[in-house]
């Protein structure tokens, strides 16, 4: 009992089965394809990646539990290729003799260096190992190419707070792994605070509550009681002074002040969410956003600082950060707009969604087409001085004019080379 109560909170409570399982319902809801494999026992090699306490580990753990063979863990952090090479040879041989699947799941997968990453492809390819690969990072970006081919990779969004507040009160309520045996009153306010301030990540609210529980003394009824102000101190993150509707209200000031070149707004809508207790990493991704949508090619170093405060946001943290962001926000609002590439990425998808012309002229290919009507070749515009006009685009949208120049900042000296 004594090293059960060692154990956090978020690990004693970890789902075993899909039932108690939260979130993820675009890829474990009844009927989707990773559930279906999963219970059929034919999930192939994957890869879990998305933000922290987002249900990877424990998903992984609830295919262990269902599916019928040997499970193996290693951390890429503190694992290398002769832990992975013993696990394989063993994996390799129950399979022979006993006809057992081995699953290994790889925590924080993105760390394995390409020579790590090698040494298990034969055994997926083989079928000697089920991988399942646990991750933060994109993979496309951050793991090799080889292991990520072999692999089906699953997003993992960041939990809602319904999701999060519904898991604390499973923990409050349990009395075998939970909280269930203390005289414990949570209120509503105090859930929904851990739940928010916890930032989609499910581990961080339920050690959160634990704590609380833990430090906070009994009342004169000898009970625990939590309030929103206790939900606080144990996370280290003030509630917002605004609530949900509000808050949603100022980031449509924000970015529509951005939009509106008024920069005193949008510095003040940016600083009161921030004094709120909203992520300054929320105002910096919507800053990127803006500086394609509504300055765009009128100002393309918008689009450059705004990418950098989101940089410094995460490098630098609170308060320095806040200058960059600053920074970058007056920059914004200062510059010249133009919505030339808003109007033109919606004209291009349009044509993309319902056209669909996969005719790629046969001089663009990238193999010779040996059925082309045209003898018309591939001209190398270097060869003609940088550029010589020929047709990219297939026949049905040779005419297409998706971009067209704003009369607005230095877009609007900007002669395209297409009508020269």
């Amino acid at each position: 009992m004594e090293n059960q109560k060692r154990v956090p909170l978020a690990q004693r409570m970890r789902p075993a089965n899909f039932e108690n399982f939260v979130g993820q319902k675009h890829i474990i809801g009844k009927g989707c394809l990773l559930r279906r494999a999963i219970e059929i026992g034919e999930l192939g090699s994957c890869i879990f990646y998305g933000p922290p306490g987002s249900g990877k580990t424990t998903l992984a753990n609830i295919v262990a539990n269902l599916m019928k063979g040997d499970f193996k863990v290693l951390n890429a952090v503190s694992s290398g290729v002769a832990d992975a090479k013993a696990i394989i040879e063993q994996a390799t041989k129950n399979k022979q003799l006993f006809g057992t699947q081995t699953y290994l799941l790889l925590d924080e997968c993105h760390r394995w260096s390409k020579a790590q990453s090698d040494c298990v492809l034969s055994a997926i390819e083989e079928g000697n190992i089920i991988f399942i690969g646990s991750t933060t990072e994109n993979p496309f970006v951050s793991m090799t190419r080889a292991i990520v081919s072999r692999c089906r990779v699953f997003e993992f969004k960041t939990l809602e707070t319904a999701d999060i507040v519904l898991a604390l009160e499973r923990a409050v309520k349990d009395k075998e792994n939970g909280l269930g045996n203390f005289p414990l009153k949570v209120e509503k306010e105090a859930l929904n605070h851990f739940a928010w301030a916890s930032g989609g990540d499910v581990r961080m609210a339920l050690n959160a509550l634990e704590l609380a529980v833990l430090t906070t003394p009994f009342n004169k009824e000898k009970q625990i009681i939590i309030s929103k102000e206790v939900a606080e101190q144990s996370i280290q993150k003030k509630a917002f002074s605004i609530d949900e509707t509000q808050y949603f209200d100022m980031l449509s000031a924000f970015c529509k002040s951005i939009r509106g070149s008024d920069t005193e707004a949008g510095l003040y809508y940016s600083q009161r969410m921030i004094c709120a207790g909203v992520d300054p990493r929320i105002i910096a991704r919507r800053l990127i956003a803006h500086a394609s949508e509504d300055i765009g090619m009128a100002d393309s170093n918008a689009l450059l600082l705004a990418t950098s405060a989101l940089i410094a946001v995460e490098k630098l943290g609170m308060p320095e950060c806040l200058l960059p962001l600053s920074h970058a926000i007056i920059y914004a609002c200062e510059a010249e707009k133009s919505n030339s590439v808003y109007l033109a990425l919606n004209s291009a998808r349009s044509d993309a969604e319902n056209i669909k012309d996969d005719n790629v002229p046969h001089y663009l290919k990238n193999h010779k087409d040996q059925n082309a009507k045209s003898n018309a070749k591939y001209k190398y515009p270097h060869e003609f001085g940088g550029f010589v006009k020929q047709q990219y685009l297939p026949n049905t949208l040779k005419d297409r004019i998706y971009y067209t120049p704003s009369q607005n900042g230095k877009e609007k000296n900007l002669v395209r080379k297409k009508f020269k």
